[in-house]
Parts: structure tokens; C-alpha cells; sequence
């Protein structure tokens, strides 16, 4: 006898759309909502598309994007043969029912008493925080090394394509900011940045990340950088335990160096950051992540590995700063939602750039901070700068206001896409010692496996002598990182530059390493 339950089904009943709205958007959030707060049970089967289409009278269409967009996320699977489910979460989760279950406005409001206060002792001379004698140790164990300089060239990594950026258009609003400025714009400015640029920064967030917040919830920074190094004063006292990824963006365990902080690198598999290794660090209270297109690995943290980052956090009344640096550049649907958008506790605290959309001089960032840390941030930023530059707040604000900066992220999206391209069409077949490309489904570089750390050195030099730019892998693990622990690769930016220069260059390594 076939003691094999029947598959969950599910019932499409009290899902209501707006037909005014996108419609394929609120489905998607709907059924989000119910894999969420357990409506949608684990290995529940969902109708076909076009059953579903049907029972809601909304096009096929309009269902096949809200399934595309879950499917990217982790909600939903596919079994070949049999249908579309909802996706198995692991047990280690935090429990459904705890997470967003909507898209409602606001976190919690109430103020962590993690809340370092150190930085209101810090004396008005000095220009940074006062740095006891073992973080000073950390510090220089942390020695940042500067970004490269000049021309953009392959395969120069962080760089997007801006040799596409409007620069006429902007011009031309810089032109008419300054033609008859509004006074007011030009006196002592709001710390937390320009009111109509913060608003036009949540309205994005909102239709285009899913990430529900106001503008009352946002500071500008000079860029993502500094973002991350206010996390670093506000939220971390001398000698607490802080986690970044390993191997991460170095220039963020930096910042919490200088913070006093005791920096821990925790490894990245195929799912993220590894929460399990995360949990048995003691007294651990932050954890830093690229989640969206984790760098420099490339990888897409998983739902289930997202759920159990926000129980960690819960568990331990911690915090998550999540760098959301390249998370407009998804090359199949729609860009993923960022953490931030699952959280509800409070505990996330997001930070985006302007940088790998226009380009990395403008020094222009923000941070969304749950409402009862803003006051702090921008008291704390006001201590250093005041406030940001007027124009370029202003002119950002008329560019986005008038619809050229949605124009500009989808012609950036394409040019990636086809420059990405170039690099997989081009790359040499068969060298010695180097893995297999991997897909690139996110983000503006690559990480290609090599077997050895001094294999890693022989090709970069190689590279390097043929005149083109390879970062190694082993470069991103953090200082005192076991030798066995540390991975070696090739990381690739590939948008930097047209199609043109990057198969150039491709030809001169193609010579180097197999000539």
C-alpha cells in the first residue's frame, strides 16, 4: 500500500490585486507573504501558471514574472517533470512567523542598548575616534591598501561602465542648479542629507528593491565607504567582537579596525556566509555581508541562509550591516530584494551606493537605518562633515526626479550584460592550474578558481607583464587567515571597459599564459 501523502495544495483564494498597480509585483508579494508567515507550507504545490492566471483573471504573463522573481529568490522550486513547490527551508531557520509576512512600511522603533556611545567622548580637535593601544595593533594588522588609480582599464574591479554615464545631462542640471541656486541649498545643510533626494532614494527602494522604507529613515553619505565606517563608530565599543567575511571587502573590516573592534573573518560556501560558524562566535553582536553578490566570491546568499543571518541577530540582540554595493546588476529578472526587506526587527541596516551606477567619484552613498538609530547616525556624521556637498545632492535629486537615473540603471544593466559577455566568449580555454568560469548571474566581476597560491602569483605576474589587471583572490582573506584557509583565483571586473578593450585584453593573456 502507497503510504505517500499527496503534495500540499494551494488555494489562490484572498489573494486581491489592484489592476492599477503591476500586477505581476503584488502577486509576487503575495505569495511571498504566505511562504512567510507559513500559510504557504514547505513543499506545498503551486497551480501552473496558466491555472493560476486563470483563477486570478490576470495574464499569463503577470504570473510567470512573479514565479521568475521567487524562483530567483529561494520561495520557490522547480522538480522537472512535476510541477512548481515551495522551497524547503532548513531547519535551522529562524522561524517563519518571526519574518516580514508583508511589505509594511516602518522597522521596529526601539533603540538597541548596543548603541556604542563611545564617539560623544571623542574630543572636538581630533578628526578620528581615540584608539586604545590593541586596536591600534588591529589597525595596522588591517593596513588598507588604496584603490588603483588612472584610466579604467580590463580588468579593473569595482568600476562600472560610466564611460556611459549621461554626462551631458548632468551638465546640464548642474548648470541650472547653479544658474539661480536656491539659497536656502546653499547654507549650513540638514546632516542626514538633502529631504527631497532621501525621499526620491525611498520611492526607488520601494518599487525597485522591494525594500519598504522613508525617507525619515535615510542618511546620505560620501558613498558606500563611509556608510560602513559610521556603522563602525556608532555601533562598536573598543574590543567587541565583529564578523566579516572571509575572504571580503577588506576596506570594511578596516573601518572596524579603526572602531577598536576585535575583526573575525567567517567563511563563505555556496549559500553565503557561513551561519553556523558565525554562531559559535562568542560575545559576536555584528555581522558585515555582501549578500545580494557577495565580494569577491560572486555568490547569492540563499533564503535560508538569510533567515537564519536575522535569527543570529535576534538571538544575540545583534546587528547586520548589509553592503548592497552592486545589487542593481542581475542578469536574469528582476534585482533580488535585499535583506533588509525580510527584516522587521530592527536589525539590518543597509547601505547603498552611487557610485557602481554613475561613477565612484561622485562620492555619493546612504545609509537606510531602523528610525531609532537616525538621530545618532546623523548627529554622528554632522561631528565630521556637517552635511554633503549641496549641488551634487541636488542635481542626483533632478536626476532621478525626472526619470534619467531608472533610464540610466537599465542601460547600465544591458552594457554589463553584454560586456560580461565578452569576458565568457573570450575567456582562454585549458590553463593550467585555473577552474572552470563560473556563471555569472549578478554583480560586475567574476571569481575564477586557481589551484594554488603560487599559481595564483605566477598568472597574475604573467598578466601583469602582458599589461593587464587581475586581482588575486588570496588578496581578500583577511590578515592572520590560516595559509590553509586562504583561497586562491582570479577576480575580474568586466565592465570597466567596452567589448572591444576587454577582448584585447583577453588576447594578451591568452599569449601570456599559453604562448
Amino acid at each position: 500500500m502507497n503510504n505517500v501523502l499527496p503534495p500540499l495544495s494551494f488555494n489562490p483564494a484572498g489573494i486581491e490585486l489592484d489592476r492599477r498597480q503591476g500586477l505581476s509585483r503584488q502577486l509576487y508579494q503575495a505569495l511571498r507573504a504566505r511562504v512567510l508567515d507559513g500559510r504557504l507550507a514547505s513543499g506545498t504545490r503551486l497551480p501552473a501558471t496558466r491555472d493560476l492566471a486563470a483563477a486570478l483573471s490576470i495574464s499569463r504573463n503577470s504570473v510567470v514574472r512573479a514565479y521568475d522573481q521567487l524562483y530567483a529568490e529561494g520561495f520557490i522550486e522547480g522538480r522537472v517533470g512535476d510541477g512548481t513547490y515551495v522551497a524547503k527551508l532548513s531547519s535551522s531557520a529562524l522561524p517563519l512567523k518571526n519574518i516580514s509576512t508583508n511589505l509594511s512600511t516602518g522597522f521596529s522603533t526601539s533603540l538597541s542598548p548596543g548603541l556604542s556611545t563611545d564617539w560623544l567622548d571623542v574630543p572636538v580637535v581630533s578628526s578620528s575616534k581615540v584608539i586604545h593601544s590593541g586596536a591600534l595593533e588591529r589597525v595596522k594588522k588591517h593596513h588598507l591598501a588604496q584603490p588603483p588609480s588612472g584610466p579604467p582599464k580590463a580588468f579593473r574591479v569595482g568600476i562600472p561602465a560610466f564611460d556611459l554615464f549621461p554626462f551631458d545631462v548632468w551638465a546640464k542640471l548642474n548648470a541650472a542648479f547653479w544658474r539661480k541656486p536656491d539659497l536656502q541649498q546653499l547654507c549650513y545643510g540638514d546632516a542626514q542629507g538633502d529631504a527631497r533626494l532621501r525621499g526620491l532614494i525611498a520611492a526607488y527602494l520601494r518599487s525597485s528593491r522591494g525594500l519598504q522604507c522613508t525617507a525619515e529613515q535615510i542618511v546620505i553619505t560620501s558613498g558606500a565607504q563611509q556608510g560602513i565606517s559610521l556603522c563602525a563608530q556608532l555601533l562598536v565599543d573598543p574590543g567587541d567582537i565583529v564578523a566579516v567575511e572571509n575572504p571580503g571587502y577588506r576596506a570594511a573590516g578596516h573601518a572596524f579596525a579603526v572602531a577598536g573592534a576585535d575583526v573575525r573573518g567567517v567563511a563563505v560556501d555556496g549559500d553565503g556566509l557561513d551561519c553556523a560558524a558565525l554562531g559559535a562566535l562568542d560575545n559576536c553582536r555584528l555581522a558585515y555581508v555582501t549578500p545580494s553578490h557577495q565580494y569577491p566570491m560572486g555568490v547569492v546568499m540563499s533564503l535560508a541562509r538569510r533567515l537564519e543571518l536575522l535569527a543570529w541577530a535576534e538571538r544575540n540582540d545583534g546587528w547586520i550591516v548589509e553592503d548592497d554595493y552592486d545589487g542593481e546588476y542581475r542578469y536574469s529578472g528582476a534585482p533580488l530584494a535585499p535583506l533588509a526587506a525580510l527584516d522587521r526587527q530592527g536589525r539590518v541596516l543597509y547601505v547603498g551606493t552611487f557610485g557602481k551606477v554613475a561613477f565612484p567619484a561622485l562620492r555619493l552613498g546612504y545609509l537606510v537605518l531602523p528610525p531609532g538609530l537616525v538621530d545618532a547616525f546623523a548627529r554622528r556624521r554632522a561631528v565630521d562633515v556637517r552635511h554633503s556637498e549641496a549641488s551634487s545632492q541636488a542635481v542626483m535629486a533632478e536626476f532621478m526626479a525626472v526619470g534619467h537615473f531608472q533610464r540610466h540603471i537599465r542601460r547600465m544593466r544591458r552594457a554589463a550584460l553584454v560586456r560580461r559577455d565578452a569576458l565568457l566568449a573570450g575567456w582562454p580555454k585549458a590553463v593550467a592550474g585555473v577552474g572552470a568560469m563560473p556563471a555569472v548571474v549578478a554583480g560586475l566581476h567574476v571569481t575564477v578558481p586557481v589551484d594554488s597560491l603560487e599559481r595564483e602569483r605566477e598568472l597574475i605576474a604573467q598578466a601583469t607583464a602582458a599589461g593587464v589587471e587581475i586581482n588575486g583572490l588570496s588578496d581578500y582573506s583577511l590578515p592572520g587567515t590560516h595559509p590553509a584557509q586562504v583561497r586562491a583565483g582570479l577576480v575580474l571586473g568586466f565592465a570597466a571597459v567596452p567589448p572591444a578593450a576587454i577582448g584585447a585584453a583577453l588576447v594578451k593573456l591568452v599569449k601570456a599564459w599559453q604562448g
